[in-house]
């Protein structure tokens, strides 16, 4: 694209240059580009959400229809598209400097059709095998990865001072699907809308019909009009390309193993908790329709992140995040006060309302490290290259790459709490009858956060 005698194409899907940092281009044309790339992102990324998180709602409602897994098979499910979204995080963070933000974003929202098609016809065989539904659970992680290539590509278009307001936007409303998801799934199984294509409901003790297909078909159509949106409205950023050499060196780095450990205490217990809340509170307190509440955390916790990167802007990264761990360790250890002793007594609204302050916390805190780390590699990045002879702009393009990279990767090790937490839950239930054992666990480690943010970066800086 070198050829084109414009210093910025934006009519076209390349923008051949890009000078964010620059008042100037920023005012006049980077702003609105930004803007737009960032309002097609956030639906996307709403759609992975909702296809990531389908089993937290799907598995409650399994033995409804026909099916004799365990409990612990139910958990497990629940927690497998956390374990593979994990992982495929980890290639996907490297994916938008290599092939573009809108032809990546565009790809990774069309494939996530296959695993709701899939679903939707296997939850009407009830000899569909548990293998299966591992297989589909597993191909649900496939957009949980989305998460990593759209955080690195927001990252790309806005300025240092706008990217925890931009990132926490992205994050926050992509991690509202959720609530999304959980909230319209109860509904549309309610209701026969896909009669068309063969699908039937299966009745219920109280005569009602049952369609937990649509939990999984009700998204395909959002996802065609999504993919196709990416494609033809977003932007490809040349300056944003780099290859998998120039980006892997960040991995070398002390802070981004720090932040990662920081990033799976507050992402990791948002997506863990949205993943077995709905499982765990039906364990607990099996005469509650959790499913009609279930989607209160998700929502607000969302809510928070996209607040939450504001904040940290404003008051500090490092600062929101101390005051967060803390929050995080007192309302674990009054969990422990609302859960059933030996399947006596607990008290569900005192349950439901710690949890939520849990799910608030984790969604602030989600926002407020994920600042910490843009601040962080862009300073680092930024004095290595000047101290090695480079001139501003090379170390603005490697800044931006190195933090890219950065959030990806990190957000993959974020995501493996989605597995951990409901799994931690199951195998708690199943040794002792009681969560307390993994909730003990996660109580440990908010402490352990706290020191950790505090001895690392809190008496060095306030500014963070």
């Amino acid at each position: 694209m070198s050829h084109s005698t414009s210093p910025e194409r934006e009519s076209g899907a390349v923008i051949t240059e890009w000078r964010p940092e620059d008042p100037a281009f920023w005012q006049q044309r980077g702003q609105r580009i930004a803007s737009r790339n960032l309002w097609i992102s956030v639906p996307c990324l709403l759609l992975a959400f909702c296809v990531w998180m389908l089993f937290s709602a799907v598995a409650v409602n399994l033995p409804k229809v026909g099916f004799t897994f365990t409990t612990d098979q139910l958990f497990m499910l629940t927690a497998l598209p956390a374990l593979s979204g994990a992982l495929l995080r980890v290639p996907y963070a490297f994916m938008v400097p290599l092939f573009g933000g809108r032809r990546w974003t565009a790809f990774s929202t069309g494939i996530m059709i296959i695993p709701c098609v899939w679903l939707g016809f296997a939850v009407q065989d009830i000899t569909t095998p548990f293998s299966v539904f591992v297989t589909i659970s597993l191909l649900c992680g496939f957009a949980g990865a989305n998460f990593a290539s759209s955080m690195a590509n927001i990252s790309f278009f806005f300025p240092k001072q706008k990217q925890g307001g931009a990132l926490g936007l992205n994050g926050g409303l992509g991690n509202m699907g959720v609530s999304v998801m959980q909230l319209i799934a109860p509904l549309v199984i309610s209701v026969s809308i896909f009669a068309v294509f063969g699908g039937s409901g299966v009745e219920q003790a109280d005569g009602s019909l049952l369609f937990l297909q649509n939990a999984a078909w009700i998204w395909v159509p959002f996802l065609v009009v999504l993919t196709l949106a990416a494609w033809f409205g977003m932007n490809d950023l040349a300056a944003s390309k780099a290859s998998l050499r120039e980006q892997l060196p960040v991995l070398k780095r002390a802070h981004l193993w720090i932040m990662a450990l920081l990033y799976l205490a507050t992402f990791g217990s948002f997506i863990g908790f949205s993943a077995g809340f709905a499982m765990l509170s039906k364990t607990q307190f099996p005469d509650v329709q959790i499913l009609h509440y279930a989607f209160f955390g998700p929502f607000i916790g969302a809510l928070a992140r996209s607040t939450g990167g504001m904040i940290s802007d404003r008051l500090g990264g490092t600062r929101v995040t101390l005051v967060n761990f803390v929050l995080m360790a007192i309302f674990c250890a009054l969990l422990f006060l609302t859960l059933p002793v030996n399947g006596v007594g607990g008290n569900f609204s005192a349950f439901f309302a710690v949890f939520m302050v849990l799910f608030l916390t984790a969604g602030l805190g989600s926002a407020s490290t994920f600042q910490m780390i843009s601040v962080i590699f862009r300073k680092m990045t930024m004095e290595r290259v000047k101290a090695q002879g480079g001139d501003e702009q090379q170390a603005m393009r490697e800044a931006a790459t190195d933090t890219a990279a950065a959030l990806g990767f990190i957000s993959a090790i974020g995501a493996i709490g989605g597995f951990f937490i409901p799994k931690a839950f199951g195998i708690s239930l199943e040794l002792s009858g009681s969560p307390a054992n993994a909730m003990k666990v996660f109580l440990v480690f908010y402490i352990a956060c706290v020191v950790i943010t505090w001895v690392v970066y809190g008496r060095n800086s306030n500014k963070k």
